[in-house]
Order: structure tokens, then sequence, then C-alpha cells
């Protein structure tokens, strides 16, 4: 069985620019390819998880998000970073989803098709709907990351977080991922 990251994308893998749909506009964070570099290379698979309701309110196409997905992994794969698979939730809010977090389902779709061990996987997110998602999963852990709307989530609901291991970005967190992995 195998081990996965699942990564939000806006504000936890690249900057968010509020509805991005311009591959120029992608922004990666600081860190961010070294870190997925040293999680990859000692196992992990990788996969970003993210509502993209920008869809599913008509700002945008489904379309747009594919060009700024094959940017980011351009940008990415540049730095020997491989994603394994990337899930997008086109739907608005008030639409029914498969996948939109904090739904588990595109973490249980890539646990059957890539044989992921949930239970030795781990889910990055800077919303609070990013860590229940992989609570709903029972993963290993949900991590925080200050980046993006993280530190407000933090602040601003900091009850809710139940156990949630919170770190400043995703170096933090492969630096706390791979501590804990023998």
């Amino acid at each position: 069985m195998n081990r996965a990251i699942f990564l939000d994308r806006d504000g936890t893998l690249i900057v968010d620019k509020h509805y991005l749909h311009q591959p120029e506009e992608v922004e990666i964070l600081a860190g961010a390819a070294h870190a997925l570099r040293r999680l990859q290379d000692t196992g992990f698979l990788l996969f970003i998880v993210t509502n993209q309701s920008g869809v599913g309110r008509g700002y945008f196409t489904l379309e747009d998000v594919t060009r700024v997905h094959a940017h980011l992994e351009a940008e990415l794969a540049a730095e020997d970073v491989t994603f394994t698979a990337i899930y997008v939730a086109p739907e608005a809010p008030d639409q029914p989803s498969h996948g939109r977090k904090p739904s588990p389902g595109f973490l249980l779709e890539a646990q059957e098709a890539f044989e992921v061990d949930l239970s030795r996987s781990y889910m990055i997110g800077d919303k609070r709907i990013d860590l229940e998602a992989g609570w709903n999963a029972k993963v290993a852990a949900s991590i925080l990351v200050r980046t993006g709307y993280g530190a407000e989530t933090e602040r601003r609901e900091a009850g809710k977080l139940r156990g949630a291991i919170v770190v400043d970005g995703l170096e933090a967190a492969a630096d706390w991922i791979l501590k804990q992995e023998p």
C-alpha cells in the first residue's frame, strides 16, 4: 500500500489569488517545491484536491482550471516534483458534489485507484474544510498551514481544529511528517 500527501491548492501550494484561472497568475509558495520533492523522495504519492467553485458559479471554465494545473505541473516538474493525480470539485457550494471538501470522496477515490493506505497518509490545507476532508477519510493527520487563510483559520476556529497539526507552511509540514515516519 502507498502513502500519500493530499494537498489543497490555493493558499497551501500556490498563492491564493481569489478565483485564479489564468496560468500566468500561478505563484508557487516559497519552499513548496522543495518540501514536495522531499516527501516524494521518501515514497509519498502527491495529490492535489481542490474545490474550484468559480466553475460552478460561471466565473471561469473547467478548461481554465486544466490550463492552470498544466502550468503548475510544468513548473513543479522542473523541480522534479510529480503529482499522481489532481482532483477538482468544480461545483458551487450549494450544488451537489461527490468530492467537494469537506467530503472525503476524492481521498477515497485515490485510495481505490492508487492503493493508498489512508491511515499512513496526510491531508494539508489552509482551511478547516481541508482538515475535515482528511479527518473524514481517516488519514494519519490533517495539517493546517498558516499560509493562505491558515493563520485566520487558526485564530478564528481554534476550538474546532480537533487536534490538527498547525505549522507555518509546506516546509514545516514536510518536516513534521518526515519525523513521524520510521
